[in-house]
This record gives C-alpha cells, sequence and structure tokens, in this order.
C-alpha cells in the first residue's frame, strides 16, 4: 500500500455539503513548463464541463444496464471469452452462497494493513457482493440476489469508522466496490427493502465519503486517484451532485500528475494541494526518474502493482462518467493510451533500458487493462497492439482482492 497520513475527521457539512463551484476545471500549471503551442489544446478540453446530471442513470457505476444485458447474452449463449470468464468468477469464493459476512464497528488499517483488524474482511465482503450481484443478473438466480442483500445489510447495520493510517485507502477500496453491488441490486432485483436501502446509504454518507471526499495530495499517486472512484461511485448511488463535482474536479486535476505526457513540459506537475512543485521535488516524487517520456506513471519506479491500481482506478471513473451521460475519454485518452502501453511492453518482456528506473522495474500490472481497452480501442477505434497483447494474455482477468473484479466478464469487448 501506499504512503500514509493522519486521519484527521471533518464534519460532514463541511467535507460535502459546499456546492462547489468548480466544475468548469482548469488543469493545474503545474512545474514542468509547456510551450503556449502544447497548452493551447489542453486548455480547450478542460473548458468542457462536466456536472453531475439533472437525472442519474442507474445502475450506473462501472456496469451500465446494457453492459449487463450484452454479458448476460453472451453468456447464455456459450460465447468466448464471457463464458469462460463467467465460470471463473462462480468458481470463486466470492460467488458463494454459504458465505457469512464478516462485520466490524470499526476496521483499524494501518501501513500494508498491519494491523489488520477487519480490512481483508471488508474488502472481500464488499467485492463478494459486487461479485454475488453479478451472479444474480447475468445467471437470473435470485438467491445470488439475496446474498449480496445479507452482506449490504449486515454491514451497514454495524460499521462506524476506519481507523489508523490506511484508514482513507482502505475506505477507497471497499467503497468502490459497495455502490457496484448496491447499484445492480437496487435497480434490477425488487427485494431489497427501503429500510435496506435507506440504511445503505446513511452508511455511504456517514462512514465512507466523509473519509475520501477531501483527498490526500501528498500520498502516491493511486490513493487519491482511488479515493475519487469511490466518492464518485457513492454520488451516483446517492444522487449527491455536490460530491459528484468535487470527485469529478479532484480526479481531474490529480491525472496529470500520475499519468505523464510530454506536452505537460519538461517534467510532471506536482498534485494539486501539494507543495510538490520543483524538478527536485517532482523527480523524489516520482521515486528517483530522472527522464520522463509519454505514459510513464508517477510510481513506474516503484513497482507495477501500485501503479496497476492507479490505472484502473482512472478507467473505472471515466466509465462511470460516461455512463452518466458525460464522455471524459476524449480528454484522458492520450494519457491512458500512452501509460497503458508504456506498462504493457515492460509486462511482456521488453528490455528495460537504463534510463528507467536504473534499469530495474517491479512487475505485476495486475487484471486492470480491459476496461480501458475496451473504451479506446474497441468503442474509440485506438490502435493498442501491445495493451491488447497483454489483455489477451491475462483473460479471464480475476479479481486483485482489493477493488478488481471480472472484467474480462463485464468490459472484455463490451459494445455498450
Amino acid at each position: 500500500m501506499s504512503r500514509s497520513r493522519l486521519h484527521v475527521p471533518m464534519p460532514r457539512a463541511v467535507a460535502v455539503g459546499v456546492l462547489l463551484l468548480t466544475t468548469v476545471v482548469v488543469p493545474h500549471s503545474g512545474a514542468g513548463p509547456a510551450s503556449a503551442a502544447a497548452a493551447a489544446p489542453v486548455s480547450q478540453v478542460a473548458e468542457r464541463r462536466i456536472a453531475a446530471p439533472a437525472a442519474f442513470t442507474h445502475p450506473g457505476v462501472l456496469v451500465s444496464r446494457p453492459q449487463l444485458d450484452f454479458v448476460r447474452s453472451r453468456v447464455s449463449a456459450g460465447a468466448q471469452p464471457w463464458k469462460g470468464a463467467y465460470d471463473q468468477m462462480m468458481a470463486s469464493a466470492f460467488a458463494s452462497l454459504s458465505r457469512t459476512p464478516k462485520p466490524r464497528a470499526i476496521v483499524e488499517c494501518g501501513s500494508y494493513s498491519n494491523p489488520n483488524n477487519g480490512c481483508t474482511d471488508e474488502r472481500q465482503d464488499a467485492l463478494a457482493a459486487y461479485t454475488l450481484a453479478l451472479a444474480w443478473y447475468v445467471g437470473g438466480d435470485s438467491r445470488y440476489a439475496e446474498k449480496a442483500i445479507q452482506i449490504m445489510d449486515a454491514w451497514s447495520a454495524t460499521i462506524r469508522d476506519h481507523t489508523n493510517s490506511n484508514a482513507p485507502l482502505q475506505t477507497a477500496w471497499a467503497a468502490s466496490s459497495w455502490p457496484r453491488a448496491a447499484e445492480i441490486i437496487r435497480y434490477t432485483y425488487g427485494g431489497w427493502s427501503s429500510t435496506g436501502v435507506n440504511r445503505f446509504g446513511t452508511m455511504l454518507r456517514d462512514v465512507y465519503l466523509p473519509e475520501i471526499i477531501n483527498g490526500n495530495a501528498t500520498s502516491n499517486g493511486n490513493w487519491e486517484l482511488s479515493m475519487m472512484e469511490a466518492a464518485l461511485g457513492i454520488s451516483v448511488f446517492l444522487e449527491d451532485r455536490a460530491s459528484y463535482d468535487r470527485a469529478v474536479a479532484k480526479f481531474r486535476d490529480r491525472l496529470p500528475a500520475f499519468l505523464y505526457l510530454t506536452t505537460d513540459g519538461a517534467y510532471p506537475r506536482g498534485p494539486v494541494g501539494s507543495s510538490i512543485d520543483t524538478r527536485t521535488e517532482v523527480v523524489s516524487y516520482w521515486h528517483g526518474q530522472q527522464q520522463f517520456s509519454d505514459g510513464l506513471s508517477q510510481e513506474t519506479c516503484r513497482d507495477f502493482t501500485h501503479t496497476g491500481y492507479g490505472i484502473s482506478a482512472i478507467s473505472h471513473v471515466a466509465e462511470t462518467l460516461r455512463h452518466q451521460g458525460q464522455d471524459i475519454y476524449p480528454e484522458i485518452q492520450d494519457r491512458l493510451r500512452h501509460a497503458l502501453g508504456f506498462h504493457a511492453k515492460y509486462e511482456l518482456g521488453d528490455a528495460v533500458p537504463p534510463s528507467l528506473c536504473g534499469g530495474s522495474l517491479t512487475l505485476g500490472l495486475g487484471p486492470v487493462t480491459e476496461v480501458a481497452f475496451n473504451a479506446l480501442n474497441n468503442r474509440r477505434g485506438i490502435a493498442m497492439t501491445r495493451t491488447g497483447q497483454l489483455t489477451e494474455r491475462q483473460r479471464p482477468a480475476g479479481t486483485n482482492h482489493l477493488f478488481v473484479a471480472w472484467e474480462t466478464l463485464t468490459h472484455g469487448s463490451n459494445p455498450n
């Protein structure tokens, strides 16, 4: 896991209750001075307004009903790779109808989950709820919906807080999965009581959202990106326009401080809200990397696994925004495609030059390419040869046991 910080709770009214005036986002100018010619297109893209929709689309967190209908039709037909991905999911412990939820009032997570007082239980119960929701919709067996409800009800009746240094990241990971599950069950299954739905919404609003909505400017970038993914999903479920706008604004600010393009300037931008703004500070923050090229991530020289967390969160945010009628892919596609291609080639075995992380990389990107590859290559027609090779090699993409799960099933070649 990434750097820690002290947990300083804020009143919910301060954290989420103020209507933002920054819906039209101007990117942080950052440390790397870009040319006027390079800066102009970025400014034009940034003027696009992305605000909470007048009417929210449900289910609409990561997966939509048209996407789910496509998956169900493909699995029913026995078509690949969806049938194999579905069988993989159904064989996992997350799809078990005998699962017993393990809720806690206080989930305490230190750095690298040490101590681990409910951290694994919470993340895996949230992933199980999402898995069971998918199993219900694709397979049509109501027992899976009822088991998902049992897990969500158990946690909403119990949890009150997250503590210790990894509380923000733990909260983000669990809260990325919870709304996905809740959206599917609430809007496709009639058996979740209004009491259960309302209590679950209260849990998201009072326990999860205040921990993540203000972001974390100084930790490694996967933290804040995951926090904004979770905040956006919660906002859709709650139909909370203020927190939705805030999450989108922070996401847009953080993105160029995590994935570099040469058009940003001679070196990457520091995170908005931090004091990281000189080249020396940026090099240190980027784990000692001195040379910058298209697609490099702030965590590349740390390891590919944490880099993958950030890339995954980026694609999840973009997908959720698209379901809500706001396609941010044109704005972010160059960063995302370069980042995927850059890291995919080394995962596939390309030699590492001495100028990159001292010639040594810690690989392990994880099952994180399906959503972005489908969006950029299949829907937008962008050539992504190396990313495609890696995606095919990893199919069916499973779960990282944190917040990524079953994306060959949900997004592999999904036209919706």
